[in-house]
């Protein structure tokens, strides 16, 4: 059995009715579920589950299913962007907010993006969502998340709650809020990590530190927005004292619904999530930024993209030192903060001519495109390009995307049947 915390055991013993406190003990000892849930901006749910070794649907997730294939990170599929690795139990939160297109959406503590990847998918490339991690690293693998996703209307930033509050009032009609916790509901799948770092005090830190992320989300939605809450813990504390605390110190938030799943009642680890609508409260304007490129560097993508793209014009042209973006319709002015990525990069201008970048790949459908490779799973030279090899396959010169069954991995540049790999080093598979 694994060496939980006492005072955990003592305070879950109080808290668990009496039948299933044994139950609850013993799930912790068992082994994780695995879950996996399919990208609807690249494939819908049912086409994922004809290509992928997956079980049952997860419940509470439409686009969920457990699985219980090793090394998912590893599969094509996964380098495809077709699907998220996602704990189940965790995907119990995102579906609450029920996005629609067109919405501004904030996810305030989002690396590594599971739950903001989904968000975006139910934009369906319409509307702004802003990813945000404080922590530099993580935002850096919530950037690759979101690109690896095809997702073209992200903004992702890098900046505590507060600054953002400041630039934000009642501008989101959505708002996710995974907080940083205590991680208790993580005992079983990360067991060390998650039990070494646990203790009563930190759970009160975490607490306060909750408090506050919430204070800044409500000032940044909008009146008659709404607001999920969620953690990985069981501890009151965290989950149905905050919710209580909440709402004292916010009287214009009105609860809905809050779940809580237990390991021992469902296939997934320990998971809350709670719904709020804000029914009064009011806003400020916030600046546009108004898309700009030069006339050399829009000739020279123009000219690339009648070549290689089939009527998937991009808008919204923007030129930063030599990169050219598309931004998101109506996106605002990022001047004074911290981001890593906004909208769609494009490539970059070398010498008059336009280089695409592994974004632009990531984001174009395999019907989209004048030049694709396209290879089955299975056939040898897939593996090659993950790794970064060239391949030798004969066809049309110039930049090609290469697929893996009709779904990009990357580009490639072919010259007289060899096809150069630029797949970013730091993707490749190992």
């Amino acid at each position: 059995m694994k060496a939980l915390p006492t005072a955990f055991i003592e305070r879950m013993k109080n808290e668990l009715p009496d039948g299933e406190r044994e139950a609850f003990f013993a799930a912790l000892d068992g082994a994780p579920h695995k879950g996996v849930r399919a990208n609807t901006l690249k494939i819908s749910a049912n086409e994922f589950a004809a290509l992928f070794p997956v079980e049952e649907r997860v419940p509470w997730e439409e686009n969920g299913f457990y699985t219980s294939m090793e090394k998912v990170g590893a599969h094509p599929y996964h380098f495809a962007g077709l699907f998220y690795s996602q704990e189940p139990s965790a995907m119990c939160a995102a579906p609450l907010l029920e996005v629609q297109a067109g919405e501004r959406v904030l996810d305030l503590c989002s690396a590594p993006g599971g739950k903001g990847t989904r968000l975006a998918a139910d934009l369906k490339g319409e509307g702004l969502i802003v990813l945000n991690e404080p922590i530099s690293a993580r935002a850096k693998i919530l950037s690759q998340n979101a690109e690896r996703m095809g997702i073209v209307n992200a903004v992702v930033t890098n900046e505590y709650p507060d600054a953002l509050a400041e630039r934000f009032e009642g501008y989101f009609d959505k708002i996710m809020v995974d907080a940083p916790c205590s991680g208790e509901g993580m005992f079983r799948k990360n067991a060390e990590e998650a039990i070494s770092e646990w203790s009563e005090e930190n759970i009160a830190l975490c607490a306060a530190r909750q408090a506050e992320i919430l204070r800044a989300a409500t000032k940044m939605l909008k009146k008659g927005g709404r607001l999920v809450y969620s953690t990985c813990t069981f501890a009151t504390q965290e989950d149905e004292g905050q919710v209580c605390d909440y709402l004292a110190s916010h009287p214009q938030m009105k609860l809905l619904r809050q779940e809580k799943l237990y390991p021992h009642k469902v296939r997934g680890e320990g998971h809350f999530a709670a719904l709020f609508e804000k029914t009064d409260g009011g806003g400020r304007s916030v600046k546009q930024q108004k898309p700009f490129a030069s006339a050399a560097a829009q000739k020279a993508y123009r000219e690339f993209e009648r070549e290689f793209l089939i009527g998937a014009k991009k808008e919204n042209l923007h030129e930063v030192n030599g990169v050219l973006y598309s931004l998101p319709d109506g996106v605002f002015d990022w001047k004074g903060l911290g981001v890593l990525r906004v909208g769609l990069k494009l490539g970059e201008v070398k010498n008059g001519r336009f280089e695409p970048s592994h974004a632009l790949a990531m984001a174009t459908a395999f019907d989209e495109c004048k030049n694709a490779l396209n290879l089955p799973l299975g056939d040898e030279r897939v593996e090659k390009y993950l790794r970064g090899e060239t391949l030798e396959i004969e066809g049309k010169n110039g930049w090609c995307l290469v697929c893996v069954d009709g779904y990009p991995l990357g580009l490639g540049k072919r010259v007289n049947g060899t096809v150069k790999n630029h797949l970013p080093k730091g993707i490749r598979k190992r």
